[in-house]
């Protein structure tokens, strides 16, 4: 009998099922979303919690696809994954509404796997949890959280000298001793918007683009007087979003120029410094996506485009 006959023949991957899922977290004790070694991280604390879950199902174990990979202590408010179960993981977690009853829970009975699927994530996590699933359902046909997206919105908070300080969100707002005229900020802001190769404004990593196009970017004051940047784009690469606010903050402080932040906008090279500002006062606040019908041909065309030579991750 030949070694090729004795060769184990792979089985067929089980049919999965995708679901959408909705989190939100404080990124203030995470090493960003994604996973590293020997460090906290929001994908790791999610991929540990789905763990326990599905123990004693079939593997693979399933991963977490991520709309925007954030970085080290950014918050998300509005952060979209995407996750494919397997029959035996679904029928693992169709098992378990079941459960409730014979704890004398006396919750609604929960029909969709989704539901249950956020339910039992969420209670693994734990009551006081720093990160939360909001919401899951069963994703629609060709979608995918991260290639399928065609823009993610974020805003900045930063109270400067003339606001009150709130040590109750210090976790969520930076802090400065400047002086900002919100009119000036606003005009930096709108000489970065449209399609630029953004590479003075980000953190290079190999084979990563930095041609983004910014979709939208204003400031104002809230309510108790802090000052909010909007920031919209298609992705953003490492640091995109906190070197761009930065550079606002630099102009307002009347340490750049408009024309210089216009003229490393076009340079491709980082020729002013400038502060990058702190992590704590960013927050993801939403991804969005085209209609149903076309979220095969957005994930394709992404994919094709990140493919010619450039792999480029959405991140900040």
């Amino acid at each position: 009998m030949s070694a090729e006959t004795l060769a184990p023949v792979a089985a067929d991957p089980l049919p999965t099922q995708r679901f959408r899922l909705e989190i939100a977290y404080d990124g203030t004790d995470f090493a960003g979303w994604a996973k590293q070694p020997g460090l906290r991280t929001v994908e790791g604390v999610l991929e540990g919690a789905l763990r326990l879950v599905l123990s004693k199902t079939v593997p693979p174990m399933p991963r977490f696809v991520v709309a925007g990979r954030t970085d080290t202590g950014v918050h998300a408010t509005g952060q979209v994954v995407h996750l494919d179960l397997n029959e035996p993981q679904l029928a693992k977690i169709m098992r378990m509404q079941g459960k409730d009853a014979e704890l004398g829970e006396e919750s609604p009975k929960l029909a969709s796997p989704s539901e249950l699927l956020a339910r039992r994530l969420n209670g693994v996590l734990g009551m006081e949890r720093d990160v939360v699933i909001h919401r899951a359902e069963p994703a629609p046909d060709g979608f995918d959280a991260r290639f399928s997206a065609v823009w993610r919105h974020y805003r900045y908070r930063l109270a400067d000298a003339g606001v009150r300080k709130d040590p109750l969100l210090r976790r969520t707002t930076s802090w400065t001793t400047s002086d900002l005229d919100v009119e000036v900020l606003a005009a930096a802001a709108a000489s970065l918007v449209g399609l630029h190769d953004f590479q003075a404004y980000c953190k290079p990593r190999p084979r990563a683009t930095t041609i983004r196009t910014l979709q939208a970017f204003s400031w104002e004051r809230d309510e108790t007087g802090v000052l909010v940047a909007s920031l919209t784009a298609d992705a953003f690469c490492h640091s995109m979003v906190r070197s761009l606010v930065g550079a606002c903050v630099a102009v307002g402080e009347g340490r750049m120029t408009l024309a210089e932040v216009t003229r490393l906008r076009d340079g491709g090279k980082r020729q002013v410094d400038f502060r990058v500002m702190p992590a704590r006062g960013l927050t993801l606040v939403q991804v969005g996506y085209p209609e149903l019908g076309l979220l095969q041909a957005r994930a394709s065309e992404t994919r094709q485009r990140r493919h010619h030579g450039h792999v480029a991750a959405a991140a900040d």
